[in-house]
């Protein structure tokens, strides 16, 4: 029976529906079905044939989502979402490969946390680019370094990460050890949604069993050379933490394209965006015009070289996405009017008969 509050909060209950019951939250995501969390208990449920013919702006369900039901009064009960209620948060990255839609991630998050291992797999380019999809999402970062047991320059990392982490908050920890989980614990109190997010191989599974108290998500060792390791996880979760909070594990990601994240950019180099205030001119692309405040300071060394590259190749990389998505929008329309145009002269050459 469901009794947290952020799985099924009373004042969404009453506000989106009359009936309690017709309300659940996304806990998995399969290929073919989902399962839902109801005042009922736990069970599979379909999304109405309308929603994948018609899925709106909302797209399809994803983990983390309020959802209206109605429960088929059937043994064993399963139910079909009607609809999806409106979203606090949505994690969205750009499709692998050269499509440019969005794949939603996880839905209603109010924490991210950002898992990077303190070994091989350790990358400060790659952790802001994480901050800057989750700033984009309305959630809160939060990085969490694991393995910190078998690091030997811890501190020197933390810092290094606090450095480009744009104020957030950071954690070295071990789940071996103990180590800086108690620190951590703060972050999962009851009634918050925390999504593990990361690449294949930093501890994310490991992470979750700990805090679970069981041994839930399989694990798997990695590669020693590079840190990296299959796909434990391989379809996003909600568990439910003894404390009340609720936590999404995450497949592993090769790849984090980024979509529509303009604003989470800049978040994430709020530094570089004060700094490019002082520019002289205000569409500064800061490569070599004159009175660039950008180049003044990294000729001073008041601003990292490896950052600030990490931040124009973002840019460029939103830019290329923005118009190839223009691009596509546009191509469209032309299809559109000439089908139009078509359909027109076939009327034509009919009405001259």
């Amino acid at each position: 029976m469901l009794e947290d509050t952020a799985l099924l909060p009373e004042e969404r209950i009453i506000t989106d529906s009359p009936d309690p019951g017709s309300v659940g939250r996304v806990s998995l995501e399969h290929r073919s079905y989902y399962v839902v969390i109801t005042e009922q208990g736990e069970m599979p449920a379909i999304p109405a044939g309308r929603m994948y013919y018609d899925p709106g702006s909302d797209g399809m369900p994803v983990v983390g989502d309020m959802v209206e039901i109605r429960v088929l009064d059937e043994d064993p009960p399963h139910a079909i979402i009607t609809s999806i209620l409106p979203r606090k948060s949505l994690f969205v990255r750009k499709e692998a490969g050269k499509r440019t839609g969005a794949q939603p991630i996880a839905a209603n998050i109010d924490t991210v946390f950002i898992v990077c291992g303190l070994d091989a797999n350790f990358r400060v380019r790659r952790i802001e680019r994480y901050l800057t999809l989750s700033l984009e999402s309305g959630a809160q970062p939060v990085v969490v370094l694991t393995k910190a047991d078998i690091c030997d320059d811890v501190e020197e990392k933390v810092e290094a990460v606090r450095a480009s982490a744009a104020g957030c908050p950071v954690y070295a920890i071990s789940t071996y050890t103990g180590a800086g989980l108690d620190d951590l614990s703060e972050q999962l109190r009851a009634g918050v949604t925390v999504a593990l997010l990361g690449s294949s191989g930093v501890g994310k599974s490991t992470l979750a069993n700990y805090l679970l108290g069981n041994e839930i998500q399989r694990v798997q060792e990695v590669r020693d050379i590079d840190g990296r390791g299959r796909h434990t996880t391989t379809s996003r979760q909600l568990f439910v933490l003894p404390s009340g909070c609720c936590v999404i594990d995450t497949p592993g990601m090769r790849e984090l394209g980024l979509m529509d994240a303009d604003d989470g950019l800049a978040g994430a180099f709020i530094d570089i965006e004060e700094i490019a205030r002082n520019c002289r001119f205000v569409d500064c692309s800061h490569e070599g015009e004159p009175g660039c405040a950008v180049a003044e300071a990294l000729e001073q060394g008041l601003l990292d070289q490896n950052r600030f590259e990490n931040y124009q190749k973002m840019k460029r990389e939103l830019l290329y996405i923005e118009r190839k998505q223009d691009t596509g929008a546009a191509a469209a329309e032309r299809t559109k009017w000439k089908k139009i145009h078509k359909m027109a002269r076939d009327l034509n050459k009919r009405d001259r008969k």
